[in-house]
């Protein structure tokens, strides 16, 4: 029987998707499997967008019933109840047909997220007590969700809508509460959302009074004290995207990057004067809406944007149908204008009020709503509070994004910083805005600054905490230069020459690394592996006691991580490489809370097979128990040996690894690098890394191929590596200390 939570407001424009994004993230990290369940759709005829941005979340890492990987558990179509015309024809027969598609959903899952509607036009002032009806016919809690706004405010921009003082938020509480009271729902928990930021106290203070009173407390359902917690407004979250502004304008995107429509307008400037009374107009983030036949306005916009001087705008509509005069378009054409310029028909008045009512919401495709969302959340409500009250217990399995959350929250704690040396790369900066915004890290990305930044914000996306480094800053080449011919003098290398390499990204930012800048890089989206890892090899070296640099892939499996090394550097290892690799790997399982049980692979078990592969295996297994006693090693073993109980019983009873290995080390290149990929395409792994191990201090490489979610994941794994080889380090020193005082 699942465990649900039931998602609902007293009125429209509450933000509830940003809650329900934040607790369905919260509890994919805690719970297997996850579903999603939305009682009454936005609309019958177009997609319901806050149930579409909730699976697509769903999809990073949920596992199917069958447990054969990451894939969706649900689809949309699963996911639905019934329309608003079902439950205004006949609310009794809706009821029942969203209990029975509910089932449905409970059935194969441990929890479930249940959105309640959202006050659309054809809403009813009766839909809060039939959300609460639903609610208790499904025997889910509430977590009721209270705008700290007042969304029935007319004619203002939406991220300026006024805000609820404490005694109306307080009002409104005991108003909702007593509705759900009335249809018997139990209240979990009350969120205020888009809360004035300075009254988040007392706000709480507020609702807490309602909630405690008795006259609600016997009939809410739950024991214990009743979670209050209080989000602020975030102007980001309520602002329209460009996209969104195109599409109520009726208008067509004719120049202008379309992967900057992304981006959030956060005011509107009506620019129908003469551009010098425009231009003191212009404010951060806006979108200015010029008529279609004031060419000078036009061109103005664009240069302000493009200069330093003035604030970067999100687009411009160009409204009343005009088309633009050929030598004009000439001219755009030359200066290639990346911002999004949009034409409409609508005239002025009609083309700034239509702006103007565009509703901001949080969809799939916008990163910095998704990133912000899930920062505040993260920020203002206590997931284990909200755990333990929806009584949900920890997984004794590791989805892969469990996986990941934890290499997250690993790393959040360990706080290190990281240089990502292509910042000319969008995934890059988005990795960053994502990275930023969960306060996963602190970071430098190499380029020129205004480049950097202007892409940056163009996209959407804020990084406004990272530092933006030119490799060719003056100071830091010369710096750089000079460490790096003493390191190659032994290569006749001089600074002048080094002067010239150091400007190099890849160099430049293992240089930051080897001087302590940094704590560690990742790079590799538009660079070669060999063009990465080349000047750790020069400059950062192998760890005292380590022979060479290898690799290990993170395997998230259904249910389990394994480690597979090495998958991406060592061709042919010698039975001492062999050794070095598994010892290696083994600590690396250890930095990622993964027990470490290694298995030496070779096509032959035990002492079957005879050969001088299987003996080189044989020789490293030795050299591994020699080396690490302390470690568990089995080899020679075959795959099959090492991952299956029941072949082990067969193959090598009594051993400690076989059948429940998590380190698998490969005898070469060539048969780790396939395992890998097609343990990842047939059994749906999640394939992180490759993790760069025997360095002194981490660089890792990425694929070119890389998705934001893997350069963010190869961070958090720098950051955790960074900070381990900090704390053996301090370690080995404090030993050393002890020794020299006795």
């Amino acid at each position: 029987m699942a465990r649900s939570i039931y998602i609902t407001s007293a009125e429209g424009n509450t933000g509830k998707s940003t809650i329900a994004l934040g607790v369905l993230d919260t509890l994919t990290h805690s719970v297997r499997r996850v579903g999603v369940f939305r009682p009454v759709a936005r609309s019958s005829h177009e997609p319901d967008y806050v149930l579409e941005l909730l699976l697509e979340h769903l999809k990073a890492g949920a596992s199917s019933v069958n447990g054969t990987g990451p894939v969706p558990v649900q689809s949309y179509e699963q996911s639905i109840g019934v329309s608003y015309d079902a439950v205004n024809t006949d609310p009794d027969a809706a009821l029942a047909v969203i209990v029975q598609r509910y089932k449905a959903i409970e059935a194969f899952c441990d929890t479930v997220v249940v959105i309640g509607s959202d006050y659309t036009d054809v809403g009813s002032p009766t839909e809060l007590a039939f959300n609460a009806r639903i609610a208790a016919n499904l025997g889910a809690p509430v977590l009721l969700v209270l705008g700290g706004r007042d969304s029935q405010s007319q004619g203002e921009w939406l991220g300026q809508s006024p805000a609820r003082t404490v005694t109306e938020i307080r009002q409104l509480t005991d108003v909702a509460i007593t509705e759900l009271r009335d249809e018997h729902a139990s209240l979990l928990a009350v969120v205020v959302n888009r809360a004035e930021p300075t009254e988040l106290e007392a706000i709480v203070a507020a609702v807490r009074t309602v909630v405690d009173a008795p006259a609600h407390q016997k009939e809410t359902g739950l024991a214990g004290e009743m979670p209050v917690w209080a989000i602020p407004e975030d102007p980001y979250l309520v602002a329209p995207s460009m996209k969104s502004i195109m599409e109520a304008t009726d208008g067509t995107l004719i120049k202008g990057d379309p992967e900057l429509l992304a981006r959030e307008a956060l005011g509107v400037v009506v620019g129908a004067m003469s551009m010098v009374n425009v231009l003191p107009r212009l404010i951060e983030g806006s979108v200015v809406v010029v008529p279609g036949d004031r060419e000078d306005v036009l061109l103005g916009v664009l240069l302000a944007n493009a200069s330093a001087t003035f604030p970067s705008i999100a687009g411009i509509v160009l409204n009343g149908g005009f088309e633009l005069p050929e030598p004009i378009q000439r001219l755009m054409e030359g200066l290639a204008p990346s911002l999004p310029i949009i034409r409409t028909d609508l005239g002025s008045y009609q083309t700034t009020l239509r702006i103007t009512r565009t509703r901001g919401r949080l969809a799939a495709d916008s990163q910095r709503k998704h990133d912000t969302a899930l920062a505040l959340f993260e920020t203002h409500v206590d997931a284990s509070v909200l755990l333990d009250k929806l009584e949900v217990s920890q997984a004794d399995v590791v989805t892969p994004l469990m996986f990941e959350y934890g290499l997250l929250e690993r790393a959040r704690s360990k706080r290190q910083h990281i240089v990502l040396p292509e910042g000319e790369d969008d995934r890059v900066l988005r990795a960053a805005a994502t990275l930023l915004a969960r306060d996963v890290a602190d970071l430098t990305i190499l380029g020129e600054e205004i480049e950097v930044r202007s892409r940056a914000i163009g996209l959407g996306l804020d990084i406004s905490r990272a530092q933006v480094l030119s490799p060719y800053d003056d100071v830091l080449r010369l710096r750089f230069a000079e460490e790096y011919a003493k390191l190659r003098a032994h290569k006749g290398m001089t600074v002048d020459h080094a002067r010239d390499i150091v400007t190099d990204v890849s160099f430049f930012g293992t240089m930051m690394v080897q001087l302590g800048i940094a704590d560690g890089m990742v790079s590799g989206a538009t660079h070669t592996t060999a063009h990465t890892i080349r000047p750790s090899f020069e400059i950062i070296k192998t760890r005292p006691g380590v022979g060479v640099v290898s690799s290990v892939f993170l395997m998230a499996l259904a249910d389990r991580v394994l480690v597979y090394g090495d998958c991406a550097v060592i061709p042919m290892p010698t039975a001492e490489q062999l050794a070095d690799i598994a010892i290696s790997a083994a600590e690396t399982a250890v930095q990622f809370g993964i027990e470490p049980r290694i298995a030496m692979l070779s096509y032959s078990t035990g002492s079957s097979g005879e050969g001088a592969d299987v003996e080189k295996v044989r020789t490293a297994t030795a050299l591994v128990r020699e080396r690490r006693p302390d470690l568990l090693v089995e080899g020679p073993i075959q795959y099959d040996a090492a991952a299956d109980a029941l072949v082990a019983a067969t193959k090598m009873p009594g051993s400690a690894v076989a059948g429940r290995a998590t380190v698998f080390i490969f005898p070469d290149l060539n048969t780790g690098n396939n395992t890998y990929k097609a343990v990842q395409r047939s059994a749906g792994a999640v394939a992180i890394g490759p993790v760069l191990q025997g360095l002194r201090k981490p660089i890792n490489d990425l694929s070119r191929g890389a998705l934001v979610q893997d350069i963010v994941n190869t961070v958090a794994i720098t950051a955790i590596q960074a900070a381990s080889l900090t704390e053996a380090a301090a370690s080995a020193a404090a030993t050393s200390n002890a020794k020299v005082s006795v």
